[in-house]
């Protein structure tokens, strides 16, 4: 028993039956999923036809052909090569005066004070083409008292003027008593020339 008091809701008729709401059993709409798979599988089927079957056929249209570049073969120029070089070789060094002197030092302008030694053989050479020109320079040079050795005309290069060669530093003094006799400024040393002293009649010469 409770420990309220009864109230108009606690009277309840004996004889009548239980009376409530209640809800009709109503099937639930449930979304049907087969024309989706359906509609994939007949796809699917279709798309294997197209990509296997189709291009057998020949019914699919040719792909555009790619543009290919044909490549051009280069002309490679080829030089020619360089032509050889030129192995120039020195003559060897030979006794006779057609060698041409190497002059290794100027004329020089202080003359020695050594003495002359006219004993010392003398080599006299045309170089002017003059016919007689050797023969009278080499009068002038036995005239003075020098010794002649040899007589003949110049082989080597042309001389543009007359010259006195000698071979070694001792000559100097009777190369230039030489020039002084032979009216001869240009005065060179050299170890070209075989000979002690060289005398050259160049062009001009009187």
């Amino acid at each position: 028993m409770t420990k309220y008091a009864r109230d108009e809701f606690d009277q309840v008729p004996q004889n009548t039956s239980r009376q409530g709401i209640h809800r009709d059993g109503q099937d639930i709409a449930r979304p049907t999923l087969w024309p989706v798979l359906t509609v994939g599988a007949v796809a699917l089927v279709l798309g294997l036809v197209a990509f296997l079957i189709l291009p057998n056929l020949g019914l699919v249209a040719p792909s555009a052909s790619s543009n290919v570049s044909t490549p051009v073969p280069q002309q490679t120029s080829t030089s020619p090569s360089a032509a050889p070089s030129e192995s120039s070789s020195a003559p060897p060094a030979s006794s006779e005066p057609s060698t041409q002197p190497t002059p290794s030092s100027t004329p020089s302008a202080t003359p020695s004070s050594a003495p002359v030694d006219k004993s010392v053989p003398v080599a006299v050479y045309n170089g002017a083409g003059t016919a007689g020109l050797a023969g009278r320079v080499a009068g002038l040079v036995q005239g003075g008292g020098w010794t002649l050795s040899t007589v003949a005309n110049w082989g080597g290069i042309p001389q543009q003027t007359s010259v006195i060669f000698y071979n070694a530093p001792a000559q100097k003094a009777n190369a230039e008593a030489l020039g002084t006799l032979l009216g001869i400024q240009t005065i060179i040393e050299t170890p070209d020339v075989q000979q002690p002293l060289v005398v050259v009649a160049g062009p001009g010469y009187q």
